[in-house]
């Protein structure tokens, strides 16, 4: 537990500018306290001891205002920046060196039984807002965009944005995340449908002034 404390301490101050040291990130960080709880509940669930667990995820949840039940499993360095208003369901799996924004759901579509929530894998970035929903896998080195909707799978090394969420760029190597800087697939077709229009429109004032010289 302890090695397990010092990894989570130094992803944050990797990942975070603003973490200023060890004690700051301690006492201030919920999605520290949210990740180690987690980890502590996700024993006793894997136990058998759910009743105890979902007491410790609860307690998290009123500490932290991030839900994670204690059956998801999630891999070494995960980090949740900011936190408030995240849920992550029983049978989600994340993957390693996974960065989560607030309001990020990783959730069912209905009511559905067994594999019922999204498959992360590793090098994952969740944009603040985004929904995963579903028995759905999101590939390695995957970028979902802030507000996106995602219930199809996704492939290693893409972007996705919008809702519902499409892919809108490949990678070949590791890029960040840049919110202001994400294709927009929708205003994309718009901008193509009102050049065609404008084109058209060319094109009728060309005849008519074709006829008129006539």
């Amino acid at each position: 537990m302890l090695q397990l404390i010092r990894e989570q301490i130094e992803t944050i101050k990797a990942k975070d500018p603003a973490a200023k040291g060890v004690l700051e990130i301690i006492l201030c960080y919920p999605g520290f306290h949210a990740i180690l709880l987690h980890r502590l509940g996700h024993v006793f669930y894997r136990a058998g001891w759910h009743t105890l667990a979902r007491v410790i995820s609860q307690f998290g949840r009123s500490l932290t205002g991030i839900e994670i039940h204690p059956g998801a499993r999630i891999g070494r360095r995960f980090f949740i920046d900011h936190g408030m208003g995240i849920v992550i369901g029983e049978t989600a799996e994340i993957g390693d060196d996974v960065l989560m924004y607030q309001a990020v759901t990783l959730g069912g579509t209905g009511k559905d039984t067994g594999k019922r929530h999204p498959t992360i894998g590793d090098n994952v970035v969740l944009g603040t807002g985004s929904a995963v929903l579903g028995n759905i896998s999101i590939g390695d080195h995957v970028k979902i965009g802030a507000g996106s909707v995602v219930v199809r799978s996704v492939p290693d090394h893409s972007t996705v944005v919008g809702i519902p969420g499409r892919i809108v760029r490949g990678q070949t190597e590791y890029e960040p995340l840049e919110h202001g800087n994400l294709p927009d697939p929708e205003m994309a077709a718009i901008d193509r449908l009102a050049k065609r229009v404008a084109e058209l429109e060319a094109t009728i004032q060309a005849l008519q002034n074709d006829k008129v010289a006539r």
